[in-house]
């Protein structure tokens, strides 16, 4: 039987994603000048915003991690369409994402830890 996921599961998989989101745009920024590499990008909140909003109880472990290559940017003369400013303005957006999820899991570990402690 699969549970409710708990507030921590949910901060868990989505800083996962970040983490993968973060890999793949360093790896982007890595094939700048590689012949006909085409960037790849992360999607994985849609997924799972649609499971929470389903109300149904999910396995986080399902969810999917899509790594795509959105083949919407403009390509260079070696056939590469790696936006490096582009990247840079992701990065830094994941970045932020990354920082709110594990400050939102540092506060609920810290009210764990207020009502064990209790007063």
């Amino acid at each position: 039987m699969i549970k409710q996921p708990a507030i921590t599961e949910y901060l868990e998989i989505a800083l996962r994603g970040a983490s993968l989101r973060q890999a793949t745009i360093a790896n982007n920024i890595a094939n700048l000048n590689t012949p006909n590499y085409r960037r790849v990008a992360v999607e994985f909140e849609k997924h799972l915003a649609e499971a929470i909003a389903d109300g149904r109880q999910i396995d986080l472990d399902e969810i999917p991690m899509d790594i795509l290559r959105p083949q919407n940017t403009p390509v260079d003369s070696l056939g590469n369409d790696v936006n490096l400013e582009m990247e840079v303005g992701e990065m830094i957006k994941n970045n932020a994402m990354y920082k709110t999820y594990m400050r939102l899991l540092g506060k609920v570990y810290r009210k764990m830890e207020l009502a064990i402690q209790g007063p």
